[in-house]
């Protein structure tokens, strides 16, 4: 896994369910394996900027499922989520051009 790039999705069931813990715990795994972890830019992430309950951290994508998983996910969490996507993708391809 050395040198691979990851990004982190995660949903929750509430705005305070631990959104943010859930990703900062997933990454020493993926640091002891040597990878590189890539978040979300400000610029990027819209909901920042909203007092509306909604996923998005710059630590990476997210949602609120809501307690029975019945919310759906935001345009503007699936922006982000896209976001993150394309970010990783753009920064694996520079790693491997350093390969």
């Amino acid at each position: 896994m050395e040198n691979k790039v990851a990004g982190m999705f995660t949903s929750t069931a509430s705005i305070h369910g631990g959104q943010e813990t859930t990703i900062l715990a997933s990454l020493p795994p993926f640091l002891h394996l040597g990878m590189i972890v890539v978040g979300v830019r400000y610029s990027q992430n819209l909901q920042l900027l909203t007092t509306e309950g909604q996923g998005g951290s710059p630590y990476g994508a997210s949602t609120i499922a809501g307690g029975d998983g019945s919310r759906q996910v935001t345009e503007p969490e699936l922006a982000t989520a896209r976001s993150l996507g394309r970010r990783v993708a753009e920064v694996a391809a520079r790693v491997k051009d350093l390969s």
